[in-house]
């Protein structure tokens, strides 16, 4: 048996309730990790409120996407792990468990000088980022992007690798604070949506891409500061999925709008990202030009608090639980 925190019924955060569940069986293709530590995420949140079902195959009541630990048992067919191998993995749901089961092909090695509660906040941000900044949105040397919510796991991650890869970075944050740290991070610029609208600071220096987990009003104010060919990309939409847009704008500049979710996407996509990611991401992590940003971290029977704390949004970088 094992511990693991349950979604007892949609709603706040005191619906999360520490209970005894059975191991997971793994298939032929998974490892069994002995989780140490897991990342809090937004998706969470969304999955507790009764707004985001788990896809088919994942525990249904079982939040976490994304896991550090320790390979205790590996399917018939895994040739590439073996038991007692350190990994960090990305999982369609049931990380805030003892064990969780993963597709050996979506686990990577936790990377050098990381420890678990830095790895635990790796694999969600670091697809996610990879995914849409680079791939989706070919963010190259030399070219602009706008980062929404950039004092965010993900943004973070976006500030960092972006800067690496040659990019100017500007972020909106919710406070001046927040903006600091992430020029300390390596953004140039930063906007305080609170004093300052990003359409107007924006208006004579626009961007190439941008990342976006806003949505509603902002997508307008977000086809003006695109310069000719660029690239928005959405990831969430917290103020709002419905919006009013002008075709003209899209024509007129030769824009791209798109976006994707990560955590319904077929296995074969997610392992093809985690074979990029271990190629291109990887060796930055491990040279010291990427910081893990770690705001707090809570025993696994505290995922509530920790929930809490996501909500408040004055968080600056990940949320982990730690699993003893």
């Amino acid at each position: 048996m094992m511990t693991a925190i349950i979604i007892t019924t949609p709603g706040k955060a005191e619906v999360l309730k520490a209970e005894e569940r059975e191991v997971p069986v793994i298939g032929k293709n998974e490892v069994l990790i002995k989780v140490k530590a897991a990342g809090i995420n937004r998706p969470d949140v969304i999955q507790r409120l009764g707004k985001y079902p788990a896809p088919q195959g994942a525990p249904k009541d079982i939040p976490g996407l994304e896991v550090a630990g320790i390979i205790q048992e590996i399917g018939a067919n895994v040739k590439r792990w073996k038991v007692g191998d350190e990994v960090c993995a990305l999982v369609a749901g049931g990380g805030y468990a003892e064990f969780v089961n993963a597709d050996a092909d979506v686990c990577l090695p936790i990377p050098k000088g990381f420890n678990f509660i830095q790895a635990a906040g790796l694999p969600e941000t670091i697809f996610t980022v990879w995914s849409n900044v680079f791939q989706r949105g070919n963010l190259q040397a030399g070219e602009s992007i706008l980062i929404h919510g950039g004092s965010s796991g993900i943004g973070i991650t976006a500030i960092q690798l972006a800067k690496y890869f040659g990019a100017h970075v500007t972020v909106t944050v919710g406070s001046d604070e927040k903006g600091q740290y992430c020029l300390n991070l390596g953004a140039d610029s930063f906007i305080n949506y609170k004093t300052q609208d990003f359409e107007i600071e924006l208006a004579e220096r626009q961007v190439d891409v941008i990342l976006d987990m806003i949505g509603g009003d902002y997508f307008d104010k977000n086809l003006n500061v695109l310069l000719p060919e660029g690239r928005l990309i959405y990831i969430n939409n917290m103020k709002g999925n419905k919006v009013s847009l002008n075709l003209a704008k899209v024509m007129q500049k030769r824009l791209t709008i798109t976006g994707s979710t990560l955590r319904s996407r077929e296995l074969s996509f997610k392992t093809s990202l985690a074979v990029a990611i271990y190629d291109k991401v990887w060796p930055v992590l491990e040279s010291a030009h990427f910081k893990p940003v770690i705001f707090a971290t809570f025993a696994l029977k505290d995922a509530d608090k920790a929930h809490e704390l996501m909500e408040t949004s004055q968080h600056i970088g990940k949320i982990i639980l730690e699993v003893d």
